[in-house]
């Protein structure tokens, strides 16, 4: 029976700047970096035969630093457009795991926000409409995407390329940003459109599921 793993990216520096990331690239802070061998504990005694991820920065250091202090593997990034994307079927062997790489994992995209510090947007459109913007599943902060617009992208990236894997007897280890981690524990968890704004991933968090056959779930466990 295969397993997912979802593991939120270690802190930015942006989050600890309390800012609204989005798709800009910015690195892990200090206290993240400083972070990543708790969290590898985690994953200690966890298989993984595959790993997921976006290109941004921050989730691509994370898998960098995760693997660096399991020890036991060295990622191999396979990026799923152009002309590596037949790279879908390697395993990879020995030392090495391959981490594919897509755009459709990427974060939420924030639109006007991004950048902003949190509590200055809070304070200019005020608490309701800021709740709205952030944990939301159909509000759309000014330009940017919704949670419901982030699982349209994540989910058909999911059944495409994650299910297969699982199908197959993988199992899948996520490294991502908050709201794509959301939006697939939404999908895993059939969690509805108003109960999704109470699910909340700390840096470092990670839900693993064990699926059965079918790839329904069987049992969820939260590492916080």
């Amino acid at each position: 029976m295969p397993n997912l793993y979802l593991l939120r990216h270690l802190k930015s520096q942006w989050n600890l700047e309390n800012r609204f990331a989005g798709w800009v690239d910015n690195p892990l802070s200090q206290e993240g970096r400083e972070n990543a061998k708790d969290v590898a504990l985690k994953l200690k005694g966890e298989l993984f035969d595959i790993i997921y991820t976006s290109p941004l920065v921050r989730n691509e250091e994370t898998v960098l630093l995760v693997l660096r202090n399991l020890g036991d593997k060295y990622p191999l990034f396979l990026h799923l457009k152009g002309r590596m994307k037949d790279w879908g079927n390697f395993k990879g062997n020995g030392n090495h795991i391959p981490v594919y790489v897509s755009e459709d994992l990427n974060e939420r995209y924030y639109g006007d926000l991004q950048g902003m510090n949190r509590e200055e947007v809070k304070s200019e459109f005020g608490e309701e409409q800021f709740s709205k913007w952030r944990r939301g599943f159909e509000s759309r902060p000014p330009k940017g995407e919704s949670l419901k617009d982030t699982y349209k992208r994540t989910i058909p990236f999911f059944k495409k390329n994650i299910e297969k894997n699982l199908k197959s007897g993988n199992d899948v280890l996520i490294i991502g940003s908050h709201n794509a981690l959301r939006s697939i524990a939404k999908y895993i968890e059939n969690i509805s459109d108003n109960d999704i704004s109470g699910l909340e991933i700390p840096y470092g968090g990670l839900i693993k599921y064990e699926l059965d056959e079918a790839l329904k779930l069987k049992n969820k466990k939260v590492v916080a």
